[in-house]
């Protein structure tokens, strides 16, 4: 963190905000707030030139279109690139995850040209996959379920350099790209350096708090306090219950 205030980037919300993902920035600023962190959520926009300098970077899913304008922007920009290499944290959900891999296909089947930050690549799965999904984290620092809800069409399959974030409990999660066979264990997202990547709606941090925490723990380079926030746990006792009851 570079200044007294953190700064948190919801990138491109026009394209990359269709199921209300910028909500994640939100949350972490709250979150930053309640352990008495003064926090700014930064808005850029499609027209924008991305800074290099946010504490904290996020992006949402979008559509088809909207996906292609955000590739399309990454590839033209360096902002986010050096971001990166100064290893700040980054929240990518659903397209965003899959316009960070080396290239994604789209539903007429051209193959589009990605960032390459993710070592992933994505085709469609032949299905959508809708619903709620759940997982049980594999990367250091969770501990907590993971839940949220997955609206895509994608199979993405991680390269030797990205590990993923949960193994699927619920769900589809990345998924299986048409006409091969579905990996006996199922898996959600890409981590890779400082991304953080899941097919998880909700949005995604509303629903783990543990999550949200480890983002701000890796920006401010510290510990942070417990936070307790009623009705949370409760919440996702529920979720949780009503997954499992489906």
């Amino acid at each position: 963190m570079s200044t007294s205030t953190l700064r948190i980037g919801v990138l491109m919300p026009e394209v990359l905000g269709t199921y209300g993902d910028s909500g994640n920035a939100l949350i972490l600023a709250e979150r930053a707030r309640r352990r008495g962190i003064n926090a700014e959520v930064v808005h850029v926009g499609l027209t924008d030139e991305i800074p290099d300098s946010l504490d904290i970077y996020t992006l949402g899913g979008g559509e088809d279109t909207a996906q292609a304008l955000a590739a399309d922007k990454f590839r033209r920009t360096s902002g986010l690139a050096r971001a990166l290499d100064a290893r700040r944290p980054l929240l990518a959900i659903c397209a965003s995850l899959q316009v960070l891999g080396h290239w994604y296909e789209d539903a007429r089947g051209a193959r589009v040209p990605g960032m390459g930050v993710l070592d992933i690549t994505t085709e469609p799965q032949g299905h959508r996959a809708i619903g709620e999904l759940v997982c049980e984290p594999v990367l250091d620092g969770l501990t907590q379920t993971l839940t949220g809800f997955e609206n895509h069409g994608g199979g993405t399959v991680l390269g030797p350099d990205a590990a993923p974030l949960g193994r699927v409990l619920s769900g589809v999660g990345n998924g299986t790209p048409r006409g091969t066979t579905p990996p006996e264990v199922r898996y959600d997202g890409a981590v890779q350096g400082s991304i953080i990547a899941t097919y998880m709606h909700g949005p995604a941090l509303a629903r783990n708090p543990e999550l949200a925490d480890l983002l701000l723990q890796r920006a401010t380079g510290s510990e942070l306090a417990p936070l307790e926030v009623p009705g949370v746990a409760q919440l996702r006792a529920e979720r949780l219950r009503i997954v499992h009851e489906a």
